[in-house]
């Protein structure tokens, strides 16, 4: 592999699974602190708020500036504000609220410019989606800020946002607009903060279609892991071919 000289590392099943670190992630990074080759953190986790996930990271070993950890939330919120959508009915968990708040956006139940779907957890329920549903044939914008099927839970498989977005797409009959991964505009602000252009950069993920394939769509390189929600048979059918697939986080300073 020819050299990288930025990467952009996806957290959960990356970093760890569950409540478990990846044996070894913490050294990887202090490897490549020591070699000078800067880094950043995008994960498509909407179901905490950044300084909720800085705090978890240290829980577990790590210790990575809450500012290197950009979150889809964090986001959608910089990007609703630039375009003037300030009320927003969001389907989101509390925590993650926090951050649409801190950026000026106003949690609405009425008249929203946008409904925005996370990973709303137990926030799910009908009487929720049927209103995001009837807001969104008032006139509201869908934005969400992930569309992955799925991630890998402390006690297995979880549902992410994407099947519910998905199902107010089939509902509506309307595309939603993607704040996260595979989002080229989420993966450019990131890059962007390590001073690195697309084709010098490589994301590191778990994901062969957020993770590997947006990132290629991006004209970065993506290295699989095998770790979090990776599956051979995904990666068989999924049609896209990482540059490099890795045991672990913890293996990557060996191809560097």
């Amino acid at each position: 592999m020819t050299a990288i000289h930025a990467f952009l590392i996806d957290i959960d099943g990356v970093l760890y699974v569950g409540d478990r670190p990846i044996e070894g992630a913490d050294r990887a990074l202090r490897e490549l602190d020591r070699r000078g080759i800067p880094y950043r953190f995008v994960s498509n986790t909407t179901r905490r708020s950044r300084a909720s996930v800085a705090r978890r990271l240290e829980s577990l070993g790590y210790t990575i500036p809450e500012a290197w950890v950009i979150t889809a939330p964090v986001a959608a919120a910089a990007h609703l504000k630039e375009g003037g959508r300030t009320r927003c009915f969001l389907l989101t968990t509390s925590d993650a609220r926090t951050d649409f708040e801190g950026a000026g956006i106003r949690a609405v139940e009425e008249n929203p410019d946008a409904v925005v779907v996370a990973d709303a957890a137990e926030g799910f329920t009908y009487e929720n989606m049927n209103r995001a549903f009837r807001l969104l044939l008032s006139g509201a914008d869908l934005v969400a800020l992930e569309k992955d099927r799925y991630w890998m839970g402390s006690d297995g498989l979880m549902l992410s946002a994407g099947p519910f977005a998905a199902a107010l797409e089939y509902a509506t009959g309307r595309e939603a607009e993607v704040i996260g991964k595979p989002s080229p505009a989420f993966f450019f602000r990131a890059l962007a903060e390590t001073g690195a252009r697309p084709e010098e950069a490589a994301m590191v993920g778990d994901d062969i279609v957020t993770d590997i394939g947006g990132a290629q769509a991006c004209g970065m390189r993506g290295i699989q892991v095998r770790t979090g929600k990776y599956r051979e048979e995904t990666l068989a059918w999924s049609g896209i071919t990482p540059d490099l697939v890795i045991d672990s986080l913890a293996d990557l300073p060996e191809y560097l």
